[in-house]
């Protein structure tokens, strides 16, 4: 028994060892990973990481251009900016993983309901689903976040209804291949509950095309708080935001540039090694792709 036990263990190693060879053979997706570490722990301990308290200003050091003692100058309150994006770091990762969990929720569990049921009930969410995918995601989000009125919850509620649609068309898809499988027709011909043959034996095989998309979510997410942000419609000052350090910083682009060239360049820096990380997992998550090597 122990034996067997051993054999098992030494089989999961072996394939997490060899996942891990082909996640990073690619040098772009180690060099996001590392990016992306840097992110979420500077986003988790902003606190003790910050070197000034973000919203603390002195008018006596505004505009200061980057310096020993502020290492990406300051704003024009006197605000440390290297402070302020951090600070930023922490709305955006909080707004990712919100938005992102809000869509794969509701839509994972609509996506696996039409798939495995089929029917009216496959109709009735799928077009659903088709009418919201009608408008574009970005004008979508503003127009919800527009009624709801401007806020941090509201903007991550907005971007998350935007995702329902693809975690449910993607899910539907993969439940359609899965339970007409044979392993699926013995659970439920030995007896086993709808729900029961739902969780156990038809959501598992759903984790890695979840865990790629919502890496690629996650990255589109921050984009549009970013954007929102921008446009007066997301978090609101002094709350720091990279989408409003961009717009307050554009009336002084002509002479001080780094009050948007600094938060515009660490959004696009997050959201590549998001993208990048995330098609890095679906190749290496792809069998075919094992199958070649």
């Amino acid at each position: 028994m122990a034996a067997s036990e051993d054999t098992v263990m030494l089989s999961r190693m072996e394939a997490f060892r060899r996942f891990r060879r082909r996640l990073f053979a690619n040098p772009l997706v180690a060099v996001s990973f590392v990016l992306l570490l840097l992110f979420i722990g500077v986003a988790v301990f902003a606190d003790q990481v910050a070197p000034s308290d973000p919203l603390r200003g002195d008018l006596r050091m505004r505009l200061t251009p980057p310096s020993a003692e502020h290492w990406l100058g300051t704003d024009q309150q006197g605000r440390d900016m290297l402070s302020r994006v951090i600070a930023g770091s922490r709305v955006a990762l909080m707004v990712g993983f919100v938005a992102v969990g809000i869509g794969l929720v509701i839509g994972g569990v609509l996506g696996i309901v039409a798939g495995f049921f089929g029917g009216l009930v496959d109709v009735l969410i799928m077009r659903t689903m088709d009418v919201i995918l009608a408008f574009p995601w970005l004008l979508l989000v503003i127009a919800v976040v527009s009624i709801l009125g401007p806020s941090l919850t509201n903007a991550m509620l907005a971007i998350g209804i935007t995702f329902i649609p693809q975690y449910a068309r993607m899910l539907r898809s993969v439940v359609l291949s899965t339970r007409e499988q044979d392993f699926v027709q013995a659970a439920r011909a030995l007896g086993a509950s709808t729900t029961r043959t739902l969780v156990f034996h038809i959501t598992p095989f759903t984790f890695a095309h979840t865990i790629v998309l919502s890496t690629i979510s996650l990255g589109k997410a921050i984009l549009a708080e970013a954007g929102l942000s921008f446009l007066g419609l997301g978090v609101q000052p002094p709350t720091p935001s990279w989408g409003t350090m961009i717009a307050v910083g554009q009336d002084y682009l002509m002479t001080h540039p780094y009050l948007s060239i600094v938060p515009g360049v660490t959004v696009m820096l997050v959201v590549i090694a998001l993208n990048l990380f995330g098609d890095g997992l679906r190749d290496a998550l792809d069998p075919r792709g094992e199958r070649a090597g």
